[in-house]
């Protein structure tokens, strides 16, 4: 482990002002670190100074071993669609509430980045989701999804009839708010708002869930992760959204398409030495108090 970059959330004085002590234990330690460029100029701003190499975020992930994320999740998952590819492992260190994925509290950094040094660490595979919007016999817009894609309508627009097909088979015509695809990693996201089911992050499994079914039996559906998921707008006039992780995404239009199936990446996380999954969620969702 020779080179590592650094990236954090910019809005956090917190987060920089670690990343600034971060920059000088890792070059104390003859280790050589990659900032990416906003976070050094935030750096330069509050009076530090970086020696290091910088990067513009895209092309941080293929100069480095390894890759420190200071924030939360929301943090994490933007890297996640900068590492893409390069299957760079992130370091995700909590610093703002949640955090079911920056599962590192600021006390257990340092000892988890001595063992990461000593390359005595363990990763967890997530799947991502590659989601790409046809109009007609055009593909307009692709987007790499860690957590979840999801439809939306607008806040005066009316129910939305959405036709979803599973691979070559016809699954229903849900009459919602909206529709989640979630991966497992997104279970615990908008998902697990919206009713779904909490999906353990190694299963290979997407979950489908309907946003405010006008239905009553309308119901999350769990599908493999092998399956393609069709989901064609039936809408005249609606305001229609599409978001990719709750970061990116576009206006929707009716008899658009909306095509969603696993990735050929994953995104690997350094997991806790301290802690596993189920004890995340038991401190995260307060499972067991009264």
């Amino acid at each position: 482990m020779n080179r590592i970059g650094l990236y954090a959330k910019r809005t956090n004085p917190d987060a920089i002002q670690v990343a600034r002590q971060l920059c000088d234990w890792l070059q104390q330690r003859r280790i050589q670190v990659v900032v990416e460029e906003q976070l050094a100029a935030d750096i330069e701003q509050q009076g530090g100074t970086v020696s290091s190499p910088r990067a513009a975020a895209a092309d941080v992930p293929r100069q480095v071993d390894c890759i420190i994320v200071l924030g939360g999740d929301g943090t994490l998952i933007s890297v996640a669609r900068d590492v893409g590819r390069r299957s760079v492992p992130i370091l995700g260190v909590n610093l703002g509430s949640l955090g079911f994925l920056t599962e590192i509290t600021l006390e257990e950094l340092y000892p988890q980045l001595e063992k990461v040094l000593a390359d005595d660490y363990t990763v967890s595979e997530r799947i991502m989701l590659d989601a790409s919007v046809r109009r007609g016999d055009e593909t307009v817009a692709s987007y790499q999804v860690l957590n979840d894609a999801v439809i939306n309508k607008g806040a005066l627009a009316r129910i939305v009839d959405m036709e979803v097909w599973v691979d070559d088979d016809y699954l229903t015509t849900f009459k919602a708010d909206g529709l989640i695809v979630s991966s497992p990693t997104g279970s615990t996201a908008y998902n697990l708002a919206a009713g779904g089911p909490i999906v353990y992050p190694g299963l290979h499994c997407l979950v489908i869930t309907p946003i405010c079914p006008h239905m009553l039996t309308n119901r999350p559906i769990i599908v493999s992760d092998s399956a393609t998921i069709k989901i064609k707008m039936c809408f005249a006039e609606e305001r229609v959204f599409f978001t990719a992780d709750g970061q990116v995404g576009m206006a929707l239009q009716g008899q658009d398409v909306i095509e969603i199936r696993k990735a050929d990446q994953h995104t690997c996380l350094i997991k806790s030495a301290s802690k596993n999954y189920f004890e995340v969620l038991r401190a995260k969702l307060r499972w067991g108090e009264r």
